[in-house]
């Protein structure tokens, strides 16, 4: 492995992350940013080699921001895909439009962003994740299967096997962090069950290339997502710039108008979409979806799956964590599944960072559970609302959710019970629209632009390594008060007074927008969600008190 550190005769790492797809790779990437030793396993032989989990939020979006992959990311999103694509529901691509879900995916979206939603494949993003990842030294060791790991007192110990040559070692962590899949043989190991909804269709994605150019079929179209809804099947399309490439999931096969198909799916929601399909049956399907019955095109791949909607009863054991997959797994619809994961991994890399580095107390990672968990069941509950809307709505509205508004799901959700100080009015509110927000500790910390050195920048733009004190024009006190006390804890802080010094507020949105006025002050966390804030000027007992706020957020003892 190279810079090897060794603990009892073994080689040791502060983390070992199972897995490095999507999730696995984010988490180490997140890591480093903090300066944590990390080291991933990943049991195949590389990253990603088909498109996946190509719808990205604008949370996940500005995490990738804060590391510094922004432009690159939507430079690549752009080659593939172009920007603002809707999701509509048609016959088929020649045929009649059903429905439309976004007529363009970023109406709007710039009220509460410095970013946007984007399209981009999993085989296109994780190479970028992984050359990241690897500049700022995480080591990542590829066919390499972890095959069995136990808690050792003090850390854990893992045995990994080489998948080319069978050659076994041991690492011992600090922590695991497991984002090994939605099969995730290590929630296995720990025993940790799965609840929701289950099984709801053994799909397939058919990626294909086709003879003809599509694009003429889209007219007036938005190209982004196209669900297919006709009798022949359900599922939805995926088409790249080309224009004739691209994949097509399948769901369901079969007239739902029919009662006799739809009885068949509820007594069997297992049936399998995939049984005995081949080149021949894919064409098939293929043809009735795009809608031109000679279509010529040529099957790159068949890759049958599990559309699944259900979340782990805990996200950790001891010191090993549940990430992505491995936590949650939900069907494509609505693109929660590597999104949720990312926010995952962003949520944890900066609570193991603050608990290893000493600034913690170990019971500051007891909150990714409290905090992770019911936001990721709540994401469960919306996807399947979305899947039954859009795919299977034979399964009828009984028990699934009301849908909650994207903006609301993608950067309102909040953390009511964990590493923030939570205000009455807000215990067990698990979500609202950003246009409602004012920067309550357990939200997203407002975006508001700024101006600094005559350049505009996003308050997002503030946070990301450490804690940020973020005051208002007359709370000078409460800045320095901030820095006292993070100096005399040992935790790395950062604090800025708007509308003084090198940050300026043209709009003279940000007092009211995090709620604390102009005497005010916010504390956000690394991870840019707020910890604590007031309205009412510094005193004398200022620095005490944040002194107490952070041994609270940081669940040190007193």
């Amino acid at each position: 492995m190279g810079n090897e550190h060794f603990k009892g005769g073994v080689a040791h790492v502060p983390v070992l992350v199972i897995g490095a797809s999507l999730v696995g790779l984010t988490t180490a990437l997140l890591l480093r940013s903090y300066g944590i030793e990390v080291l991933a396993v990943e049991r195949h032989d590389g990253t990603a080699i088909r498109p996946r989990a190509g719808h990205f939020h604008l949370r996940t979006v500005e995490i990738l921001r804060s590391l510094g992959l922004e432009q690159e990311v939507r430079a690549a999103s752009k080659r593939l895909y172009p920007p603002d694509g809707g999701i509509i529901n048609v016959e088929s691509l020649a045929g009649r439009e059903i429905e439309s879900y976004f007529d363009n995916l970023n109406a709007g979206v710039s009220a509460f962003s410095p970013t946007i939603r984007l399209f981009l494949d999993q085989d296109a993003l994780e190479p970028i994740l992984r050359a990241h990842a690897e500049a700022l030294g995480a080591r990542l060791q590829y066919h390499t299967e972890v095959t069995s790991f136990a808690e050792d007192g003090d850390g854990v110990r893992v045995e990994l096997r080489d998948r080319r040559t069978g050659d076994q070692r041991a690492v011992s962590a600090d922590y695991v962090v497991a984002a090994d899949g939605n099969r995730s043989p290590a929630r296995q190991r720990l025993g940790i069950d799965m609840r929701g909804h289950g099984l709801l269709s053994n799909s397939v994605t058919i990626y294909f290339h086709a003879g003809w150019d599509l694009s003429p079929l889209l007219k007036g179209r938005n190209q982004g997502v196209q669900y297919v809804t006709n009798p022949v099947l359900r599922g939805f399309f995926r088409l790249n710039r080309s224009g004739n490439r691209g994949f097509l999931v399948v769901n369901i096969i079969g007239d739902t108008a029919r009662p006799e198909v739809v009885a068949a799916y509820r007594d069997a929601p297992w049936a399998d979409v995939a049984d005995g399909i081949d080149q021949s049956r894919a064409t098939e399907l293929l043809r009735a979806a795009i809608g031109v019955p000679n279509m010529p095109v040529e099957i790159l791949d068949i890759a049958p799956w599990r559309a699944v909607a259900d979340c782990a009863t805990r996200f950790s054991q001891g010191r090993v964590f549940l990430a992505g997959d491995a936590a949650h797994v939900v069907p494509p619809n609505g693109g929660f599944g590597g999104n949720t994961g990312i926010q995952d991994a962003h949520n944890l890399a900066w609570k193991l960072a603050a608990v290893l580095k000493g600034q913690a107390g170990p019971a500051l990672l007891e909150t990714y559970d409290s905090e992770r968990r019911p936001v990721s069941a709540l994401t469960v509950e919306q996807a399947y609302s979305r899947y039954v809307g859009r795919v299977a709505p034979y399964l009828g509205r009984t028990d699934a959710q009301p849908l909650v508004d994207d903006f609301s799901m993608e950067v309102g959700y909040r953390y009511p019970d964990g590493a923030a100080l939570v205000e009455a009015g807000d215990i067990g509110v698990l979500h609202a629209h950003p246009r409602t927000g004012t920067g309550q500790p357990g939200s997203r910390a407002p975006h508001v632009f700024l101006e600094r050195a005559g350049s505009a920048v996003s308050t997002l733009d503030l946070y990301g390594k450490r804690f940020v004190a973020l005051a208002g024009r007359d709370g000078l006190a409460w800045a320095d008060a901030a820095r006292g006390a993070a100096a005399d804890a040992g935790v790395d802080l950062d604090a800025w007074v708007i509308g003084g010094g090198e940050l300026a507020d043209p709009s003279g949105a940000s007092g009211v927008a995090y709620g604390i006025g102009e005497k005010g002050m916010s504390l956000v966390r690394p991870d840019g969600f707020v910890a604590w804030r007031t309205s009412g000027g510094a005193d004398a007992g200022a620095k005490k008190r944040l002194h107490e706020v952070l041994r609270k957020v940081l669940r040190r003892s007193a």
